[in-house]
C-alpha cells in the first residue's frame, strides 16, 4: 500500500483517449511513518481527491485498471482512495486478536 500527500494540480493539454475528463494531481509520495518519499510526481486522480489529502496510491499494472471507463490507460500511478483515519503502531507491534464479527461462521 502506498501513500501520497496531495500537493497540486497538473494541467495538460493533450490527452490519451481513455483520461479525458480525469484530473492530475501532483502528489508527494510518503513511508510508514508519512515522511517525505523521493520527489513529487503525477498521479490521475479517480476519486474527487484535494489539495492537502492523504491517499492510498496503486501504481503499474494496477493503475491503469483503476481508470472509471476504459481500461489500460497508460498510466503508472493513480489515486483510489482518500484516508479518513490512520492509526500506525511501532515496528513489531500486532494485534492478533480476532475481533467478534457479525456473520454466524465468524
Amino acid at each position: 500500500m502506498l501513500f501520497g500527500r496531495v500537493h497540486g494540480t497538473a494541467v495538460c493539454t493533450i490527452r490519451v483517449p481513455g483520461t479525458e475528463g480525469l484530473k492530475f494531481l501532483i502528489v508527494q509520495p510518503l513511508n510508514c511513518k508519512l515522511e517525505p518519499l523521493g520527489p513529487l510526481q503525477v498521479a490521475v486522480d479517480v476519486v474527487q481527491a484535494g489539495v492537502g489529502d492523504l491517499c492510498v496510491m496503486v501504481r503499474s499494472r494496477e493503475a491503469s485498471l483503476a481508470m472509471p471507463e476504459v481500461k489500460f490507460v497508460p498510466v503508472d500511478l493513480a489515486l483510489v482512495g482518500i484516508v479518513d483515519e490512520l492509526s500506525v503502531k511501532p515496528d513489531g507491534v500486532f494485534d492478533l486478536v480476532m475481533p467478534r464479527g457479525t456473520c454466524e461462521y465468524t
